[in-house]
């Protein structure tokens, strides 16, 4: 299980594989591979234009597998990549996104401003199951995409509100994820899912099952302490 210690959603971006050069000490990288230049730079900072406003971002480059996009809680847009992903189809991505990060802006910012509302009125009926289904068709998508890379099966994927816990994987393979993970950063869905499928190989939470996480997923720790950190923002975002 993962135990519990944001979006109005959007579609899951492409996901593409990309290779991790072997030789790491070069500098540079044949643009026939669609690698950048400059492999030495953890981070870039280019700048969108969203809605005549140019918006600044921090290219974070890693061992990683996928592109995904964070807003943090200060209100900073960040984009987690692998090493050799070109900067062009980094562009493209957040220009294609550039709606989602517009939103998630405002929220961040929103909040910054304003302390912590109490009392929200309770979601109703017709609300949570708006909620559940759009959780349903991401975390389908998702498990599905990373059962491929596992080399996995499972079971029923079911989509609940569970006080304690962010996810779990059953002896059976059976699923659960909590819907409120759909206003968490993509790359907190991304760890969450990748965590509940490790379990179909390690049902513990030791040394190799971590391995297996890390494989798939290199800078997990980083997401996985979003989710120690900001947890509690997800029970209030609605």
């Amino acid at each position: 299980p993962f135990p519990i210690c944001p979006l109005i959603c959007f579609s899951p971006p492409s996901i593409f594989r990309f290779l991790f050069p072997a030789a790491l000490f070069l500098s540079a990288l044949f643009s026939a591979s669609g690698c950048i230049s400059g492999l030495f730079s953890a981070t870039l900072f280019p700048v969108i234009d969203i809605m005549n406003q140019k918006i600044p971002y921090e290219i974070i480059y890693s061992r990683r597998k996928t592109v995904a996009i964070q807003i943090t809680r200060d209100a900073r847009v960040q984009v987690r990549a692998p090493y050799g992903c070109s900067k062009s189809f980094i562009d493209s991505f957040v220009r294609e996104k550039s709606d989602w990060i517009s939103r998630h802006l405002a929220l961040a910012e929103k909040r910054k401003r304003e302390p912590a509302a109490s009392g929200q009125p309770a979601l109703t009926a017709k609300e949570r199951a708006r909620y559940i289904k759009i959780a349903r068709d991401i975390f389908t998508r998702k498990t599905e995409y990373y059962a491929r890379i596992m080399g996995v099966s499972y079971g029923r994927i079911s989509i609940r509100e569970q006080k304690t816990r962010w996810g779990s994987c059953s002896s059976q393979g059976n699923l659960n994820f909590n819907w409120r993970l759909i206003f968490a950063p993509e790359n907190v869905l991304d760890y969450v899912v990748v965590h509940e499928l490790a379990h179909r190989k390690e049902m513990n939470h030791s040394k190799a099952f971590y391995a297996i996480v890390e494989s798939v997923l290199p800078d997990y720790r980083v997401s996985r302490k979003w989710l120690r950190d900001n947890g509690d923002v997800l029970w209030s975002a609605v």
